[in-house]
């Protein structure tokens, strides 16, 4: 048995950007891809299922450094990692003691972990601003007052259909990258927002590494 996390966590933070007078999402994020080579942020994740009725939450850190190395680590309510080290990605259930491992290039793609590994945004994606929201949600026709303090969005659409999610959406406030959905190809919606983001972290090395603790089961996907 195997659990499989949204690799998308990794790629937003609450990261002050230079914006034009009117806010433009996408314009935020080529900045982000282009000019933020590593970054360190906590993170809380809800998960909610394609009715809307259930969802869960789960807590915990980032760090990444371009191209291609992050450090993705759930905290609560159960410890999983994410490990890219430039070639492969090490997924860890601590709960199973198992270790999934599968090349990077066929682990990203064009994903949302590709856009925080420094994916070319115009080759594997289409993006276009969508209207803002107070709420945190995009929507097609905001009120005056949601104009107000609202969250700013691009949609990122992958340009090859067969992957497993349908969109992603990054999310801008006053000019700071602070949130992010995915909506999967199930229909289930996951929600990350990001806090105490820092932009010039100093990292080792061997954050992005990964070694399979003694006795763990090591499955290697193709």
């Amino acid at each position: 048995m195997t659990r499989t996390l949204a690799l998308g966590g990794v790629m937003v933070t609450s990261l002050m950007l230079s914006q034009p007078a009117q806010a433009d999402a996408v314009a935020a994020l080529r900045a982000f891809v282009k000019d933020v080579d590593a970054g360190r942020g906590s993170f809380v994740q809800t998960v909610t299922s394609p009715d809307g009725k259930k969802s869960r939450q789960s807590r915990g850190t980032l760090e990444f450094q371009r191209p291609n190395r992050f450090r993705f680590s759930y905290t609560t309510p159960t410890e999983q990692l994410i490990v890219g080290d430039g070639k492969q990605v090490w997924l860890y259930d601590t709960d199973l003691n198992q270790v999934t491992v599968r090349p990077m290039s066929q682990a990203l793609g064009a994903t949302p972990a590709a856009l925080l590994a420094g994916a070319s945004l115009d080759k594997d994606f289409t993006l276009k601003n969508v209207a803002a929201s107070s709420s945190g949600a995009a929507t097609a026709t905001p009120t005056p007052l949601q104009a107000t303090n609202s969250i700013e969005w691009v949609e990122a659409l992958p340009r090859h259909k067969e992957g497993q999610f349908q969109s992603v959406r990054v999310g801008f406030r006053s000019g700071q990258l602070t949130a992010l959905e995915i909506l999967d190809a199930f229909g289930q919606r996951s929600r990350l927002d990001f806090t105490q983001f820092d932009s010039k972290p100093t990292l080792a090395a061997g954050r992005f590494q990964f070694t399979p603790p003694a006795g763990a089961d090591v499955l290697n996907q193709p």
